[in-house]
């Protein structure tokens, strides 16, 4: 049962999703408070991401299965706040029960190859048919349209065409990958943005219609945010590196015991930076008294702060800085991140639950980044075992009684 608090409180997701892209999505649309029911290929052991290693299990966490209670890690963060049914969408007699669910459903949410759902007859033409007021979000890794030849799209592919390699490292180093694996997860967050914005329209003209959201033009144009050929034809690297020189003094620096970001383009933040590294006469030298001098001595200014930095402590550089006023922060690994105490007072990053061996310390998952003043928004119930709401929701929301259940069961369809 939904939170009757939370902003999409009686909507229901019928979730067609597998992996990353997708189950992001309907993480996030479940954390908002909508009923996801997560359909899961029973042939296959479910969404991909029910194997992916490491596992928890009774005695912590394994990169192997132990036992049947054993669950992925990734399971448990995508997962959670979700139902589960199994069915199998090749088995023809699949489809009735699929468009049973569309007729009691808002939102549905699928990221398989463009192609794949027409093929299986659930696509949003057919869909549509059933219930015109649904919306229809599809993420795929170009598009609806598709691409000739194979067009597989995973997140190293969408990052390398996306140009986004190339823009950090130094100039001639090799492509830089992202660790996140941001080509996954930015185009759920356009998909979420696309499907309220469709329900709302539905809300208003009775009419659903399809989202049609793609990996590669979700972070292309993020890339585009940033006019990089424009800034290469008046001189400035595409790639800076650590520091970026159109903001200088901007970048990350090292001191004795790790590392640390300055970000101080403005007049008073770069005055503020000169007196913290013990040179306020510089402030009126005329390398440095003007943004724009600043971004033609870049590299001096730079050189200036890194080598006032090396021979300090992060903690006195980090001291003198907000003395200073200059906006700075220590460069953290992730363990230490995501145990800040700010982003889990708000509920950013919440500790993910197991829902039998219940919360090994080092655990972490995302939160909902959004704080409501009003509604609620929970992403407090743990990931289910695969197929573990069938008979629920096949009987309660469908009405189909038990005999029923057990012959789609008894004929592979479930």
């Amino acid at each position: 049962m939904s939170n009757p608090d939370a902003p999409l409180a009686g909507k229901t997701v019928i979730d067609l999703t597998t992996a990353l892209a997708g189950p992001y999505a309907t993480l996030l649309l479940a954390s908002l408070g909508a009923r996801v029911i997560k359909v899961e290929n029973p042939e296959r052991g479910g969404d991909s991401s029910r194997n992916n290693s490491p596992y928890v299990t009774a005695d912590g966490l394994q990169l192997r299965r132990t036992g049947p209670d054993d669950m992925s890690v990734s399971m448990m963060a995508r997962g959670r706040g979700k139902e589960s049914i199994t069915l199998n969408l090749k088995h023809a007699a699949s489809r009735e029960v699929f468009f049973d669910l569309v007729r009691h459903a808002d939102i549905v949410v699928e990221n398989y190859s463009a192609g794949v759902t027409r093929r299986l007859g659930i696509d949003f033409a057919a869909v549509q048919q059933i219930n015109p007021r649904i919306v229809y979000t599809s993420i795929s890794g170009f598009g609806a349209q598709g691409v000739p030849g194979e067009g597989k799209a995973m997140d190293t592919i969408i990052q390398a065409l996306s140009g986004v390699m190339m823009t950090a490292g130094e100039p001639g180093d090799a492509p830089v990958r992202f660790g996140l694996p941001i080509g996954d997860l930015v185009a759920p967050l356009f998909a979420v943005i696309g499907t309220l914005a469709a329900v709302m329209d539905a809300e208003r003209t009775g009419e659903g219609q399809h989202v049609d959201v793609s990996m590669l033009g979700s972070l292309t144009s993020l890339v585009a945010c940033e006019p990089f050929d424009a800034l290469e034809s008046v001189g400035f690297p595409l790639r800076t590196g650590a520091v970026v020189p159109r903001l200088a003094p901007f970048g990350t620096f090292q001191s004795v015991d790790g590392w640390f970001a300055i970000c101080a383009p403005t007049d008073a933040f770069a005055e503020g930076t000169l007196a913290a590294i013990g040179r306020p006469e510089l402030v009126d030298d005329p390398r440095f008294s003007s943004r724009d001098a600043r971004v033609d001595n870049a590299d001096e200014l730079h050189a200036l702060v890194s080598e006032w930095a090396r021979t300090r402590s992060s903690a006195e550089v980090l001291s003198a800085f907000e003395h200073n006023g200059v906006p700075a922060a220590p460069v953290r690994d992730t363990a230490t991140a995501v145990r800040d105490d700010i982003v889990t007072g708000r509920g950013e990053v919440v500790p993910l639950v197991h829902p039998q061996f219940g919360h090994f310390e080092g655990l972490y998952g995302t939160g909902l980044p959004v704080v409501f003043s009003r509604s609620r928004a929970d992403l407090s119930k743990p990931a289910p075992g695969l197929g573990e709401h069938t008979d629920g929701v096949l009987g309660d929301l469908l009405g189909y009684d038990a005999e029923r259940v057990a012959q789609l069961r008894q004929d592979g369809v479930l």
